[in-house]
């Protein structure tokens, strides 16, 4: 069996440490695009791990982690991020597509010039104007820096053609140095991934499938311009890999008990008085990648129910149920209306000042939760709280989270 696992939500809905936990099952888990502007938090016997290139599951001894196609690659953050792992005395199992685009020094410093005119709140990684260069064909590959004269001369090009904001800050033959010493030292993870996914399903070899942000934020279908540059949904999988769409067998959705987001853009259900600032201190609710504090906000079942539509979730995960553990009441919006008039969740909504959440409320269960293992020891509120979720959603929980440790997480039968 193939899984994807999708986040249904603006991202950070704990996608790291679900893919934590279920990669013991497989013999591939595969990250298939965004960059290093992920951010996946993953507790190991009170260790924490961040990962922003790695997929999540490469703790796991003998499992094979894999960097397709779709992802663009800083190949100096991704050598530090290995570096940690080598402290710890892990040396993971790792395939590198030679197709991925570089992220160059010039792609940092554009995505700082266009966030101070843009303000969308990125991560100013590079990312961005790196799938910019892809859809532009201008972009380098990591194959292109296997010939230093292809290298040499797509780097001329593209410094030529970005001058104009460059104004000579970058020197070709330093990038050239850098780059190829770079190479050499990513070099013996590079392969055809493709090739070897195919293979893997052909031999019945199971894959997981692990995105790096989420639905909401999808090129396509998030709430758009306040997005990633790539697509993030299951559709983003075929595209970034190679596999063909009818090799996924299970696409598992993976949505926080309430809903945050990092940086600018819509959130209907935002709450930005005391309660947001008690989520966020509960929560943790602070930024992997950089840091910034998350905003938060009820539970949007609209915007969820879109998400589930997208990517055809079979099945649910709720993660940090136990930060709504000492509310009295808990609201969930079940309806948007614009004008007094219903409306649906749509990537293209001009002004999401005019869009009125509706909101059930919830009786709390005013006791902790970090502990119980099994779901028929959960609280009656608790439990009514999570059938309403899967009733408005038509999706049945497959698993909870009450913590961020992997023997933090409930089971359904």
């Amino acid at each position: 069996m193939n899984l994807a696992i999708i986040g249904l939500q603006w991202g950070d809905e704990g996608k790291g440490k679900i893919v934590d936990l279920l990669a013991k099952d497989y013999n591939y888990i595969v990250r298939y695009q965004g960059g290093n502007n992920a951010g996946h938090t993953v507790d190991v016997d009170g260790f924490e791990f961040v990962f922003h290139l790695l997929p999540s599951g490469v703790l796991h001894p003998k499992k094979i982690g894999v960097i397709s196609e779709g992802v663009v690659v800083n190949p100096k953050e991704l050598l530090k991020e290995l570096a940690l792992l080598e402290e710890k005395g892990i040396t993971p199992n790792l395939y590198i597509s030679l197709g991925c685009h570089l992220i160059m020094p010039y792609h940092i410093f554009i995505d700082g010039a266009m966030e101070e005119s843009q303000k969308i709140g990125t991560t100013m990684r590079g990312i961005g104007p790196a799938y910019i260069d892809k859809v532009g064909r201008c972009g380098i590959r990591i194959a292109d820096l296997l010939d230093k004269k292809v290298f040499a001369e797509k780097l001329e090009l593209n410094l030529l053609q970005k001058d104009y904001i460059l104004k000579g800050k970058f020197k070709k033959e330093e990038i050239i140095n850098e780059y190829l010493a770079l190479f050499e030292r990513i070099k013996p993870y590079l392969a055809d991934t493709r090739y070897i996914l195919n293979k893997a399903i052909t031999d019945g070899e199971p894959i997981l499938f692990e995105g790096a942000q989420g639905t909401l934020l999808d090129i396509a279908f998030g709430t758009y311009p306040y997005v990633t540059s790539s697509h993030t949904t299951v559709g983003g999988i075929s595209v970034g890999t190679g596999i063909p769409s009818n090799k996924i067998s299970e696409i598992m959705g993976v949505m926080k008990a309430y809903t945050t987001r990092v940086g600018e853009g819509p959130f209907p259900t935002e709450l930005k008085e005391e309660e947001g600032e008690r989520l966020r201190m509960k929560g943790r609710e602070y930024g992997a990648t950089t840091g910034r504090p998350r905003r938060c906000g009820w539970l949007d079942l609209v915007a969820a129910r879109y998400a589930t539509q997208v990517n055809g979730i079979n099945s649910l995960v709720i993660t940090k149920l136990d930060v709504l553990s000492d509310l009295p009441k808990i609201k969930v919006c079940t309806e948007y209306r614009i004008n007094n008039k219903p409306c649906e969740f749509q990537s293209w909504i001009s002004d999401w000042s005019k869009v009125e959440p509706v909101y059930i409320e919830f009786p709390g269960w005013m006791k902790e939760i970090d502990k119980v293992k099994e779901y028929s020891e959960l609280p009656k509120e608790a439990k009514d709280y999570l059938a309403a979720i899967e009733e408005m959603l038509g999706v049945k929980i497959d698993l909870i989270s009450v913590g961020p440790r992997r023997d933090q997480t409930i089971k359904r039968d």
